[in-house]
């Protein structure tokens, strides 16, 4: 007789819902803004909020817009949503007025909700056909808590499978909306398949908790925390990102997965030795960053520090690319990762040709699947070629299939025919103690066509003007190409960076080069 195989850990029913059934006093949520949640109360609050969204006339295929901060707020709508057919619209907490007027009306969202210290943006909009909920009290407008109060936390009546309805910024400055098509099956069975997810990282069944440090409206981030609580890891939520906070919150925790985006690593390292040492991480497990550039120093000082249990992906909304395991970068270093299974990477020149292994041109996608953005045919048909589609990166692939990516396409510059990529000079700029944020990008030169312009925030300790200027430059020269030192340099207190740590250079080219 055939002995019976061991039991494995992804043996067993995994996914939020089944986890909420098998294991409700299990937390869900250990620590954060909002106080902590067990997966079954945390269920509980999801099915509430499907009753509510029903009730207000919420069908299937239908959008619900969520701006919120670090909390509970958007893992219960986002449950909600995914049990019931309809698409979460989380919103950027950055957004001014007009962007968030633009985004209601082109996703056509009919339910907002939103926390308190957001209601000034709603002043002046045409909110006619939009039930707006928000999180807390205020005057003139309807509670959450309140709106949801009547309701049962009891399990919705023909659940069905939701998903994500996201804004991403475009090269017109408009922001894009992805919205696919919706799952068929059943919920439970699908949250389950959905903790497959957690095994490309190595998040292994009930081994957390996990870290949740940056903003949660975030694509990238939800992804991860979602993909956490899937595989039963309860969640550690920080209000907003401290780097000390965070190593604390490490060690108090014992946290072993996360998700963090390049820019908290090099905050990280800036951090004194004596702070740093301070801290026990022995803990960590999995950390993932994706959506911006890492400079190959700053991940190279990172896994000194934390070991091997960084890992990198390369993708966005559009869809997943390459993944990167720590022993892969460390063998490969400064890549980000293969392609992932049922993917196909293709490095092309301006005319569409393919281009050999080390040559650098457009990074394009081909996943199978492909997407479109909602309403915008033309930005579609601008970031495809056939069946691959372009992130708007350039890089290379190596001779194993390992990507590089170089930086992205529209901020390169061109100084007397060739190219400077912002992204290698800014790598070396942080690589400096005296940096705490750079941002590089193109001026116009009357001899060059584009000259290299460089904005500097000094680190704590250091102060901006002409001795810093020289020490930069001569550091700059000692490690690039003289084309590529920056010719002109400014000084600020803070750099403009998205929550994904992504710099956003036109507002920098904006302040310091009107026009």
């Amino acid at each position: 007789m055939t002995p019976a195989r061991p039991a494995h850990p992804w043996d067993r029913r995994l996914g939020f819902w089944w986890l909420a059934e098998d294991h409700p006093d299990a937390p869900a949520v250990l620590a954060g803004p909002d106080g902590p949640l067990t997966y079954g109360e945390l269920a509980g609050r999801a099915h509430q909020l499907v009753h509510l969204f029903r009730a207000l006339g919420a069908r299937p295929g239908r959008p619900v817009a969520v701006m919120a901060d670090n909390g509970n707020t958007l893992i219960e709508a986002s449950l909600a949503c995914h049990e019931s057919g309809l698409h979460l619209v989380p919103l950027n907490t950055h957004l001014t007025a007009h962007e968030l007027g633009a985004i209601l009306d082109h996703s056509d969202a009919r339910i907002l909700v939103l926390g308190a210290r957001f209601t000034p943006l709603l002043e002046g909009l045409d909110l006619a056909d939009v039930e707006v909920l928000t999180i807390g009290e205020v005057d003139g407008w309807t509670s959450l808590d309140a709106a949801r109060s009547p309701h049962p936390t009891s399990v919705p009546e023909q659940r069905r499978p939701g998903g994500l309805f996201v804004y991403t910024s475009g090269t017109t400055g408009a922001p894009k909306g992805i919205r696919r098509p919706l799952p068929e099956g059943d919920v439970g069975q699908l949250a389950n398949d959905a903790a497959v997810f957690g095994r490309a990282f190595d998040f292994r069944p009930f081994e957390g908790p996990m870290l949740v440090s940056t903003g949660m409206f975030h694509g990238g981030s939800h992804a991860y925390y979602m993909g956490g609580l899937n595989v039963g890891h309860a969640l550690v939520i920080m209000e907003r990102f401290d780097a000390e906070g965070a190593l604390a919150a490490i060690e108090r925790h014992r946290i072993r997965t996360g998700y963090m985006v390049p820019t908290q690593f090099h905050r990280m390292l800036q951090l004194p030795d004596e702070v740093r040492a301070r801290y026990d991480l022995s803990s960590l497990h999995s950390i993932v960053h994706s959506a911006a550039p890492c400079p190959r120093a700053v991940k190279e000082q990172m896994m000194q520090w934390w070991g091997p249990v960084i890992w990198e992906t390369y993708g966005g909304v559009e869809g997943a690319a390459t993944i990167a395991k720590p022993h892969a970068w460390l063998q490969h270093p400064g890549t980000v990762g293969r392609a992932v299974r049922g993917v196909r990477l293709s490095i092309l020149d301006d005319d569409g040709n393919e281009l050999p292994p080390g040559e650098v041109g457009h990074v394009y996608v081909d996943n199978g699947v492909g997407f479109t953005y909602h309403d915008d045919p033309e930005q579609t048909a601008q970031a495809f070629r056939g069946e691959r589609f372009t992130l708007g990166d350039v890089g290379y692939l190596d001779d194993d299939g390992y990507l590089f990516i170089v930086d992205r396409a529209k901020d390169m510059i061109i100084t007397g025919g060739t190219n400077v990529y912002p992204a290698e000079v800014e790598g070396v700029l942080l690589d400096h103690p005296a940096v705490r944020d750079a941002g590089v990008f193109g001026v116009p030169d009357a001899d060059w066509g584009e000259s290299v312009a460089a904005v500097v925030q000094p680190a704590p300790g250091y102060r901006s003007g002409a001795g810093l200027e020289e020490e930069l430059g001569a550091h700059c020269r000692a490690r690039l190409a003289s084309y590529k030192v920056p010719r002109r340099w400014f000084f600020a207190d803070e750099l403009p960076r998205t929550e994904a740590g992504k710099l956003a250079k036109r507002a920098l080219r904006d302040r310091f080069v009107p026009g």
